[in-house]
C-alpha cells in the first residue's frame, strides 16, 4: 500500500492573496525560534527521528504508541 499526498492551494474569492496566513513572515520570531531549536540541540533535548516515525505510524491502529519524549 502506498500514499499519495496531493496538496492545493485554495484561495476564496473572498480572501485576497497577500491574506494568506503563511505568507508573511516574521524575521525576529523565525530568528528566536532557531535559536531555541539551537540551545535544545546543543543541550540533548533531541527525540529520535525513527521514534516519532514508530509514534505517527500507529496512529489510528488499535494500540496507539504513547507520545515518543526527550531522553532524560
Amino acid at each position: 500500500m502506498s500514499l499519495v499526498v496531493i496538496a492545493i492551494e485554495v484561495y476564496p474569492s473572498t480572501m485576497a492573496r497577500e491574506d494568506a496566513l503563511f505568507d508573511t513572515s516574521d524575521p525576529a520570531a523565525e530568528a528566536e525560534a532557531d535559536a531555541r531549536a539551537d540551545m535544545a540541540m546543543r543541550n540533548g533535548r533531541l527525540i529520535n527521528h525513527d521514534a516519532v516515525k514508530r509514534w505517527l505510524s500507529s496512529w489510528g491502529s488499535t494500540g496507539p504508541l504513547p507520545r515518543p519524549r526527550v531522553a532524560s
